[in-house]
C-alpha cells in the first residue's frame, strides 16, 4: 500500500465515527485507533483518556441550587448509567462520590464519553433516566 492510500485511509476514519481500522494482507498490516475521550461535568473541553488533565472552575459561579450542587450536561448526547445494559449503574442516590470519579456515560457521534463528577458529595438526586437523550447544561444529578 502507497503512503497516499494510508493517508486517505487515516483521513477517512478521522471523519467518520469509525473508532478502528484492521487492514492486512499477506505482506504488509495496518491498524488505525482513534482516543477514547473522557469529559469532566461541567467543562465543555473532552480530552483524550491518555492525557492526564486537572480543570479548576472557570468562572465564579458554580451550578448550586438550594438542594446542593447541580451536575450538568457537558455535551448533547444519550446519557447511559452504567458501562454495559447489564451492568450495574455508576451511581446510585445515598452514594458518595469523589471529584473524578466516573458516574455515567454520554455518547455523542457513537463516541462513548465518560462523564465524570466534578465535586465530592453524595448523590442526592438522579435527574435523568438510563438511555435519555441529554442537552448541553441540563442537570443530571444533585450532589450534597
Amino acid at each position: 500500500m502507497q503512503i497516499e492510500e494510508i493517508i486517505k485511509l487515516i483521513e477517512t476514519v478521522s471523519k467518520n465515527n469509525v473508532d478502528s481500522l484492521n487492514y492486512a494482507t499477506d505482506s504488509e498490516k495496518i491498524v488505525i485507533k482513534k482516543n477514547k475521550t473522557k469529559l469532566v461535568a461541567g467543562e465543555v473541553q473532552a480530552v483524550p483518556v491518555t492525557q492526564s488533565v486537572s480543570f479548576e472552575a472557570s468562572n465564579t459561579e458554580e451550578a448550586v441550587t438550594a438542594k446542593g450542587h447541580t451536575i450538568t450536561s457537558p455535551l448533547v448526547g444519550t446519557f447511559y448509567s452504567s458501562p454495559s445494559p447489564d451492568a450495574p449503574s455508576f451511581v446510585n442516590v445515598g452514594d458518595r462520590v469523589k471529584k473524578g470519579q466516573v458516574i455515567g456515560i454520554i455518547e455523542a457521534m457513537k463516541l462513548m464519553n465518560e462523564l465524570e463528577s466534578d465535586f465530592d458529595g453524595v448523590i442526592k438526586e438522579i435527574l435523568v433516566k438510563d438511555e435519555t437523550v441529554v442537552e448541553f447544561g441540563q442537570p443530571l444529578f444533585i450532589l450534597e
